[in-house]
């Protein structure tokens, strides 16, 4: 029901409100119609003209100025074409092949007075059958779409795919690798305490110096009072062992109990 009101509907493209119309005397050559040729000062009938679309045709329609009364027609399919056609003398005549509805046709001049009412008659038509086209050529490209293949984006049976999730863990694990330093008394983070042990030049490491006091953030008494680090003699680092060492030898050999000869 849609689609035929569709199609029954009728729009009005263009109304001029003063035309004039002439016999066209028989064309003599393929050279055009002119106007000069069809007595310009005695026009046959002069009235109003309205164009209308009805689906993909237009219709030139002279009507009376007063009652509207229709009193020619020209059906229009095809524009430029034999349907309406320019002369060759001047852009504000025509002539446009009217049908009674009976299979029975004939060629008439039209003429306007003013020329820009000549130019909107002209591009009406121009603009409809423009919109003709684009409709044929959007209606093409659905139907080649309907029967071309489609698309189809799902898996086929035994399909699979393959996500990398390690590199994703990876990225996701290296952010959070940094430790927290240790807060000492009074909120001041301290460093971590160097490696034990003698370096590879087989020095001891020098004791820690006392920290300086920092602008603006005193360091507690409790931190001052801690036991301080002192570093051995390098004298003294074996005497305690050998002290002890030599002790224990003269005591083995006063214990042995060997009668010497």
């Amino acid at each position: 029901m849609a689609a035929e009101a569709e199609e029954e509907y009728e729009s009005v493209l263009c109304v001029k409100p003063a035309v004039l119309v002439y016999r066209v005397p028989p064309r003599a050559s393929n050279r055009g119609y002119r106007a000069a040729e069809w007595q310009l000062d005695q026009p046959a009938w002069s009235g109003r003209l309205r164009i209308t679309a009805k689906g993909s045709t237009a219709f030139i329609k002279l009507e009376d100025k007063s009652s509207g009364e229709l009193f020619a027609q020209a059906p229009v399919e095809q524009f430029p074409g034999i349907a309406v056609e320019g002369v060759t003398d001047s852009s504000r005549y025509f002539v446009i092949r009217i049908e009674d509805g009976n299979g029975r046709r004939a060629f008439i001049g039209v003429g306007f007075v003013d020329r820009g009412d000549a130019f909107d008659f002209n591009v009406a038509l121009q603009d409809h059958f423009k919109w003709v086209r684009q409709q044929s050529e959007l209606a093409r490209q659905a139907q080649d779409l309907e029967q071309g293949p489609k698309l189809d984006l799902g898996f086929k049976e035994g399909q699979t795919i393959k996500l990398n999730i390690a590199n994703m863990k990876k990225k996701e694990g290296g952010t959070g690798s940094t430790r927290p330093r240790p807060a000492g008394p009074g909120g001041l983070s301290l460093l971590p305490p160097p490696p034990g042990g003698k370096s590879s030049s087989g020095e001891r490491p020098a004791p820690l110096s006392m920290p300086a006091q920092l602008p603006g953030t005193p360091i507690t008494d409790s931190l001052l009072s801690w036991p301080q680090p002192t570093a051995a003699p390098a004298a003294d680092v074996w005497g305690d062992f050998a002290k002890a060492s030599g002790s224990a030898s003269s005591q083995a050999q006063g214990n042995t109990g060997w009668v010497q000869f």
